[in-house]
């Protein structure tokens, strides 16, 4: 006893406390500390938590009311005798600046269908696969085995096509909605996708007005103008494409307003020498982008 008096006396009065002593009290202080921090914690998560509102949105175009685009919308939804299905990648469901709503704000309920997901199969897709299995069903998708949508649309009025279902083509049409890169990937990789007839618009003086988000060349269209262009080719109605892309005009213009700057595409910065990312060193990487611009050679090889 009376050495444990001895060596309490030494630690607390006498002495300086050796360096064990030292770290043995740094270390009981550090636990005493951290028992503390830990009931600090206990006790701030036992306050009631206010969780913030999220900005009011429209429940029509799907915006932040203070940027409403409802005035921009039709009255009354177009009608039209196309349905549109909208097959689109994932990462553009999370997306602030989408189209896809304005298109479906557009059309009546029913006539724009929207399917998420990056594999799609009879199993788990049933509606997607009868639709693809529809002769009256087209895909919009560029490609060599494309056919040019405004010719076989005039082929059917003059009835040169000798299909018999040629009446009914486009009764259905598939988009695919993702970066240039996850449609490739989804289109290619999805077998349901090949069974419809696939199409592809060749308007060159169409230039794309989503200028907010950069495309690869000029003539490069967002999703929403190219169910714009589809809808009034197939409908043989053009103002169907000026009421559709009023909404996307206006969405533009209100982030412009609010500093977004305007995103030219590949083709126009490579073209205007103002392309500031380091050339591919990648041959057909290089082919590529020399295609942009009417396969200009841009680089040496």
């Amino acid at each position: 006893m009376e050495i444990t008096c001895h060596g309490l006396s030494n630690l607390s009065f006498n002495h300086p406390p050796t360096s064990v002593e030292s770290a043995q009290c740094d270390s009981l202080s550090s636990q005493d500390q951290h028992y503390e921090d830990l009931d600090g914690f206990r006790d701030m998560c036992d306050l009631p938590v206010d969780i913030g509102d999220r900005r009011p949105t429209c429940l029509r175009c799907c915006r932040p009311q203070k940027v409403c685009l409802c005035p921009f919308l039709p009255v009354h939804p177009l009608e039209v005798s196309t349905c549109l299905y909208i097959v689109q990648h994932p990462a553009e469901e999370s997306r602030a600046l989408r189209t896809v709503p304005l298109l479906a704000a557009c059309l009546p309920p029913g006539k724009c269908k929207v399917l998420v997901g990056r594999r799609f199969n009879e199993e788990r897709n049933p509606e997607l696969a009868a639709v693809c299995r529809d002769s009256g069903t087209l895909i919009l998708y560029p490609g060599p085995d494309a056919r040019n949508l405004e010719e076989l649309v005039q082929n059917q009025d003059q009835d040169l096509v000798g299909d018999q279902d040629i009446k009914t083509v486009g009764r259905n049409v598939i988009i695919i909605d993702g970066t240039w890169s996850q449609a490739k990937d989804m289109f290619l990789r999805n077998a349901l996708l090949h069974q419809p007839k696939q199409v592809q618009l060749s308007r060159s003086d169409q230039t794309s007005q989503y200028v907010i988000r950069s495309q690869p060349s000029n003539i490069c269209l967002s999703t929403l103008e190219c169910a714009a262009v589809t809808l009034s080719i197939i409908e043989k109605n053009e103002a169907i494409q000026e009421v559709l892309l009023k909404p996307l005009q206006a969405l533009c213009s209100f982030q412009l307003q609010y500093g977004a700057q305007v995103h030219h595409s590949k083709e126009h910065l490579i073209r205007h020498g103002m392309y500031d990312k380091q050339m591919p060193k990648n041959k057909r990487k290089i082919k590529r982008m020399e295609k942009l611009i009417s396969n200009q050679q841009i680089c040496p090889r």
